[in-house]
């Protein structure tokens, strides 16, 4: 098996069994993200444990429609930040975000992204780069929500 069908495995095994899916509680904010461009949606819930950059990603549930990437990438994503600090999510998701504007130059961290070098791939193609990283943005956008909540 090459490389090649070893990550498009990957991106299949976590479309058809994805990990985390379906919205639960408790949670400490929801948010809902849309791709246009394609038609990719995602409502995802994220629960923290604790205040700070110590915090602990308690949970992160979604409801994801659209391409299997994007899917995937939810699946993944979710996998990869539960259990890790904020502090810890942040690192994951910056690096994973800076590979995903290589354009296929850089292959990503495998320690750090885990399953996400899969995904890699597609940074050569622009239009699925938005369709990688939506669930990631999501994230994003709940835990500055999180954030000012708590304030």
């Amino acid at each position: 098996m090459n490389l090649t069908s070893l990550y498009s495995d990957l991106i299949f095994e976590h479309d058809k069994r994805p990990q985390h899916a379906g919205l639960r509680e408790p949670f400490d904010t929801e948010v809902h993200h849309v791709n246009p461009t394609c038609g990719d949606e995602i409502t995802l819930r994220l629960h923290l444990e604790g205040d700070g950059g110590d915090a602990v990603v308690a949970d992160v549930s979604y409801d994801a429609t659209g391409c299997a990437m994007s899917r995937a990438s939810a699946s993944i994503m979710a996998g990869l930040l539960i259990g890790q600090t904020v502090d810890a999510a942040r690192r994951v998701q910056d690096h994973f975000d800076h590979v995903m504007h290589q354009r296929g130059r850089e292959a990503g961290d495998e320690e750090l992204i885990g399953d996400g070098v899969a995904l890699v791939g597609a940074a050569k193609f622009p239009g699925r780069v938005k369709c990688v990283l939506m669930p990631w943005k999501a994230f994003q956008a709940a835990y500055a929500e999180v954030q000012v909540l708590r304030s």
